[in-house]
């Protein structure tokens, strides 16, 4: 796969209680994806990225929500997370971890 592809992935870390819950648990992170990036594609980025051998990947669409402003509707941007679970004698090292 392309390597710049691959970079493009991953856009963040997601950074939350339950995220922090399930990392020391399960040895699961959440990464904010791009929304278009398929399962394989997310577990070569994250191999690649940070050269570890991945277990599994789940993904999830976060849905918009409707927000208000000084009277004027609005809505929030949807956004695509991806739940990478990590071989058991793997680990990354994150800041937020």
């Amino acid at each position: 796969m392309n390597q710049e592809r691959l970079l493009q992935i991953i856009l963040s870390p997601h950074i939350s209680e339950k995220g922090t819950v399930i990392m020391e648990k399960n040895n699961q992170y959440v990464f904010h994806v791009l929304d278009t990036a398929t399962k394989p594609e997310i577990k070569d980025a994250i191999e690649f990225l940070f050269n570890t051998k991945v277990k599994s990947v789940r993904t999830m669409n976060v849905r918009s929500k409707r927000k208000m402003f000084r009277g004027i509707k609005g809505t929030k941007k949807s956004w695509k997370k991806a739940y990478v679970t990590l071989q058991a004698d793997q680990k990354l090292e994150m800041v937020g971890g």
